[in-house]
This record gives C-alpha cells, structure tokens and sequence, in this order.
C-alpha cells in the first residue's frame, strides 16, 4: 500500500502540475470566484462559517480583510506558478485560498468542486522542489499526486453516496435533470429532454459511474487514461447542457495525465531559437558564451575543445 502511495514520477509532471494549480488559482480569483468580494456587502449576522471557521476561529470578513487576501493570494499564487519557494508559498498559498473558500461558502451554499483543488494544495508544498522537463524521479512528488487522485475519485463517490443517502432511489427515477434543464438548461439540453426516458437513463448512468469511479486505481495505464478522458467528456457534457462547471476539480484531475510531456519553456527557448537546458539546468549556448566548448554528459571537467567546434569559439577550425 505504502509502495502504491508513493509510486514516484517524473520531477518535471510535478513541476507542470504545480504551475497548473497555481495558476488556476490566480485564474480563480478573477474569472470564477470574483464574487467573494461582493460578501462584504452582505450583513455580517449572515456570515455562519464552516466548522472549520468556529473551529480555528476565524473573524467575520470585513472589506479589508477580503481585499488583502484577494490581493495578497493573486500576487503570490503567480509566484508560487515559477516554482520558487515551494514550501514557503506553497504553504502561503494553502492557507490563504482555505479562508477564502471558508468567505465563500460560509453563506449557505457549499460546493463539492474545490474538495481535489483543495486538497492538492494542501499536498504539493510536501513535494519538494522540481524542474520542468526534469526526468528524475521522485516519491514525495508521486505522494502528492496520489493523494490529489483519490482526493478526486473520492469527489465522485462521495457525491454518488450523498445522492442515495439524502434522495434513496427517487434520485434516480425523478426529476432531477428534468428540473435542472428548466432553470438553466441549453438549447442542447432541450433536445435531449423530449427524448423518452432519457433523463431517467442518464440519471441512473450518473449514479452508477461515480459509484464505479475507484475502479480508475485498478486499470493499467492506458486504459487508466481513457477512464479518465471519459471523466473530462462527461464534464464537457455537463457543461454544454445545464452549464454546470467543475472547472476546480477537473484542474485537479490533471493529477492523473502525464505532464511532463507539457513543457512551456522547452516551447518557449526553440521559440526564440535557444537550447532547451539539460538535467544541471545549463545549455550548451552558455557554455559557449561563456568561452568554453559545451561539455557531453559523462565527459572530464576539461576537455579539448573538438576541431568542428571551433569556429562556434571565434577559432580557426583545426585540420
């Protein structure tokens, strides 16, 4: 068990799985939760924190108070996207986007969507630093994305569970989508609805793939993918129907891709025309800058400069 919670991965998925929440988190602020700071307008006898809000305790959000974390969160969650300091803002990071969940759904309605999110930057200041692009493996990083996987799968399931616990089997024979179409349903939505127990059949579907959704840890890789690539359409279809995002959790679903194969800044050098780095971070265009011929891997710490470098020095190319 221990083995499989810690199955180590490339340094550099940890290092583009990073850049993604983070920036997702800046991404956050200003396009899905930019509503948080209207709270401060709502009477403060309305505030009922969550039970971790009583627990730690924390003050009833005031206009100050909400602007600081707004501000204070988007700088350093930019910062935290260069994968400088991981501990330090990492942690930062954690904490200021937990009070700003708890402003968020400390008003009667909490949303089941951040649960993956949530619990990925929890995790990723433990992992350690990483490099883009970094082949290296490494089981503190492979730790935190475990954790961030079964954070996911456990959104499904629990959400499954909730379904049945609070609607029993009337949740799967009701109305449920049929009332969701009506409140905010597309035109899509309204083609689908007067097909003859259709909604029934997808209700039932619903229930029975997230009940199922654990099942992901048990496939092999490939199909592993292609379970999860079923999870991101089902979200595409969820959102082209009754325009429902889940746009925190499928960041967190990245937990499960390979991206390391993602690498910006490898993009970003062959853009300008400059050499990707190698493993020590350098590039043979330093090298040469700095007046010395680029090294091969495994080569003495001074070798001959070869004759068909030479004229890349501003020498005269040998015999």
């Amino acid at each position: 068990m221990s083995r499989w919670l810690t199955e180590a991965v490339p340094r550099g998925r940890v290092a583009a799985f990073r850049t993604l929440i983070y920036l997702f988190v800046a991404a956050d602020l200003v396009i899905f939760t930019p509503w948080v700071r209207t709270r401060v307008s709502v009477p403060g006898d309305l505030y009922r924190p969550l039970l971790i809000g009583r627990l730690l305790p924390l003050p009833t959000p005031t206009e100050t108070l909400v602007t600081v974390i707004f501000w204070a969160l988007l700088v350093l969650a930019l910062l935290a996207a260069t994968g400088r300091a991981p501990r330090l803002l990492g942690w930062t990071v954690c904490a200021l986007y937990l009070e700003w969940m708890i402003i968020a759904m400390s008003y009667g309605k909490v949303d089941h969507d951040r649960f993956g999110l949530l619990v990925a930057l929890a995790v990723l200041p433990t992992a350690g630093r990483a490099r883009h692009g970094d082949a290296t493996r490494t089981e503190a990083g492979g730790w935190a994305l475990r954790v961030t996987q079964i954070a996911v799968i456990c959104t499904y399931f629990l959400a499954a569970w909730a379904k049945l616990r609070f609607g029993g089997l009337d949740w799967l024979t009701g109305s449920v989508l049929a009332r969701a179409i009506i409140r905010r349903g597309t035109d899509l939505a309204d083609l689908i609805a007067h097909v003859p127990y259709l909604l029934i059949v997808a209700q039932f579907g619903i229930v029975a793939f997230e009940l199922f959704s654990p099942v992901v840890f048990l496939l092999p890789a490939r199909w592993r993918l292609a379970m999860v690539g079923f999870f991101y359409s089902f979200h595409a279809v969820t959102i082209a129907t009754i325009t429902i995002s889940f746009a925190p959790h499928l960041a967190a679903m990245t937990s499960f891709l390979p991206l390391e194969r993602v690498r910006p800044l490898l993009w970003a050098r062959r853009l300008v025309g400059r050499p990707a780095p190698d493993a020590s971070g350098s590039t043979n265009q330093d090298a040469a800058e700095a007046g010395a011929a680029p090294e091969p891997v495994g080569a003495s710490a001074a070798p001959e400069p070869l004759g068909d470098q030479a004229p890349a020095l501003g020498r005269p190319a040998g015999p």
